[in-house]
């Protein structure tokens, strides 16, 4: 079980760091894991997203045989209580290209107002205003003004978003630089060597801002910063394991 104090250790972290630090466990491809460039946060200004996947697929060019839409919200969210923590409500947009927005304003006031965390889509979004009024953050692969014939075929399936799979209760971090999954097995020793791993990026950082374009020194601290991290990875590495 992962506790709520190592997800919020793990909101202190941006994504590109989460990524670096997944690396030093050597759990997985360097290039694997994370959504690619299609996902984007619809809101760059909002701090760090985590949360577990509750998954779902979703259709917008036909309409369903039974049903309106938002009939599946109240099962989404009665299914919330299944998961690992706070929910990241993930679609798979099954219509390509997307021909209506994924979500809207009640859509994302429903899944805060039961405690999701926010929302990835392979497809669309709307309403954009209103949903960064109630400080939602969502990522999609775009904006579109309808809703079209909207309905939620599936839930707490696998889906493919960005380029991955993601399942049910993954757990998930994203930010203005994207979407990644953490591996729930190292995902509180990721929470933990944060702080570590961020200090031996500043040694480089700090020596440049305070001495521009001294080469010896960068030099100095790369090796220090490499000492540092090489540490880490003896300490974590699962590869040797």
């Amino acid at each position: 079980m992962i506790s709520a104090t190592t997800l919020e250790k793990l909101r202190r972290f941006d994504t590109p760091t989460i990524c670096n630090i997944i690396e030093v466990f050597e759990v997985r491809p360097r290039h694997a894991g994370y959504m690619d460039q299609r996902i984007a946060s619809a809101f760059p200004e909002m701090p760090p997203m985590v949360g577990f996947a509750s998954t779902a697929t979703f259709r917008a060019s036909l309409a369903p045989r039974s049903g309106e839409s938002y009939s599946s919200l109240d099962r989404q969210v009665e299914r919330f209580g299944e998961l690992s923590g706070p929910a990241v409500v993930v679609f798979q947009d099954l219509d390509s290209p997307s021909v209506a927005a994924t979500f809207g304003e009640i859509m994302c006031t429903t899944y805060q107002a039961f405690g999701a965390a926010g929302l990835i889509t392979s497809g669309t979004g709307r309403d954009l205003d209103q949903v960064r009024k109630i400080g939602f953050p969502v990522f999609t692969a775009g904006t579109a003004c309808s809703h079209g014939y909207s309905h939620i075929p599936q839930i707490y399936i696998p889906v493919h978003v960005g380029g991955i799979a993601i399942y049910p209760d993954d757990l998930l971090h994203g930010d203005c630089n994207g979407v990644t999954t953490i591996p729930k097995e190292i995902a509180a020793e990721v929470a933990d060597v944060g702080d570590e791993y961020i200090a031996a990026e500043m040694l480089i950082i700090e020596a440049m801002r305070q001495s521009p374009g001294n080469l010896k020194l960068l030099r100095e601290r790369q090796a220090a910063a490499k000492d540092a991290m090489d540490r880490i990875r003896a300490r974590v590495s699962r590869a040797r394991a």
